[in-house]
């Protein structure tokens, strides 16, 4: 059933349905016409050709049907050419059943309001061209209807003929004008509530992150303090046995790495001092924050690269920057701790840090995702760090991309705007 095929979700595929349907009722009620003007009104016509026009459109339709139901999205290309397709049979039509003398010859002003309020604008005149071209050739090239041609024969102009033809002219050029200024209008309004809708309901979800946060931070003071003092314990009763010693140096400094974040994290729930952050050099930033991230990670080998550049590039950070590369830096070593590229670069306008892992990349069905929502790549993960880093990253005025790289891996790519140096 033509009825059960599956919407489009491309925004032209879902013009392109309803394109087929008025495409059908229009067709259906030419057919009709004609049957009627033959039948009533006694019009001599090329009937065999006039049948063959309407039989040709109704196979363009079914094929269409046909071809929205493969998975193929439907291009803005596309979709001009079947709207040329629609001229083009009318055009047809007309020239059987009177030419410009046909009643109906200002239907042409359907596809062009449809290419107006659905396509870009230089596809909407190209519409509007073909329609005023089609109805110019029609004033001198037709057959001729005795019913309609009230004095005008074909090869000449009458003022009524002539006049439809300027007022044709005029209004498919108003309605091109008018209608794609309306409906770029109201797609941008539409864009725009809808960035605003994604914001609110992404700026709920931190919040409700951070509240648990803080709660969690004031819990967590009391077993980490219990850790360090056993740690401590545990060190004077191994002293002597250098391989012991060493790995508990290494957990006493993740314990006190844990309890400095924790301090940061309460200290920085003033708003004041999150609402100034403060300018620094990007290339001493991200050396600052891989050596505290090397802290976390002492498994992972890793190589920082800055672009040989003239100037500095300077940027508005705080430490919820920090954290959000933070965050990206453990996600690449999860994914393979093994030689991780980390390169700084910069323009006129932006900061770029690309992070390159070697690790199985990211599954094509949720990279667009990956950000927006608690979607995560691993088999024990939330996806909530990367719904932060996003957000940290956004307000910042930046952005986060994950490309699969086409030598295997995940290359993160990190762009923040430049800042003016402090004075």
């Amino acid at each position: 059933m033509l009825a059960a095929l599956p919407l489009p979700l491309s925004t032209p595929g879902r013009n392109l349905v309803r394109l087929t349907f008025v495409r059908g009722i229009t067709w259906t009620g030419f057919l009709a016409g004609i049957i009627i003007g033959i039948e009533v009104l006694d019009f001599a016509l090329d009937v065999t050709t006039v049948i063959a026009v309407i039989v040709s459109m109704a196979l363009i339709n079914v094929t269409t049907w046909w071809r929205l139901g493969r998975p193929r999205a439907v291009t803005h290309g596309e979709y001009l050419a079947h709207l040329m397709a629609d001229v083009a049979g009318l055009t047809l039509l007309f020239y059987f059943t009177g030419g410009s003398t046909n009643p109906f010859i200002t239907y042409y002003l359907v596809p062009v309001t449809i290419a107006a309020a659905t396509l870009p604008w230089r596809h909407a005149w190209t519409v509007a061209a073909a329609a005023m071209l089609a109805y110019s050739v029609l004033m001198f090239h037709y057959q001729p209807i005795p019913q309609l041609s009230h004095g005008h024969t074909s090869g000449n102009l009458n003022l009524h003929v002539l006049g439809m033809w300027l007022n044709f002219g005029l209004s498919a050029g108003l309605v091109t004008f008018f209608i794609f200024k309306m409906a770029h209008a109201l797609r941008g309004r539409d864009q725009a509530l809808s960035r605003t809708r994604e914001a609110a309901l992404r700026n709920e979800q931190v919040l409700a992150v951070a509240t648990q946060a803080a709660g969690t931070a004031h819990e967590l003071g009391t077993p980490l303090s219990t850790m360090a003092v056993l740690l401590s314990e545990m060190r004077e009763e191994v002293r002597g046995n250098a391989l012991l010693e060493k790995d508990l140096a290494v957990l006493r400094d993740q314990v006190d790495t844990c309890k400095s974040r924790l301090l940061h994290l309460v200290e920085n729930a003033d708003r004041r001092r999150m609402a100034e952050p403060e300018i620094l050099d990007a290339n001493l930033w991200l050396a600052r924050v891989v050596q505290r991230w090397l802290v976390l990670r002492p498994d992972v080998s890793y190589r920082l690269e800055v672009a040989d550049r003239r100037g500095r590039p300077w940027l508005a950070v705080d430490t919820t920057l920090d954290q959000a590369l933070t965050n990206l830096l453990n996600n690449a070593a999860d994914a393979n701790s093994d030689d991780i590229l980390i390169h700084l670069d910069w323009t006129a306008e932006d900061v770029v840090i690309d992070i390159r892992d070697h690790g199985p990349g990211v599954a094509m069905s949720i990279a667009d995702q990956l950000g927006e929502t608690f979607v995560s790549t691993k088999s024990k993960g939330l996806g909530m760090g990367l719904f932060l880093t996003h957000a940290t990253i956004n307000r910042f005025g930046g952005g986060v991309r994950l490309y699969n790289h086409p030598e295997g891996g995940t290359l993160t790519e990190v762009t923040l705007p430049r800042s003016e140096p402090a004075v």
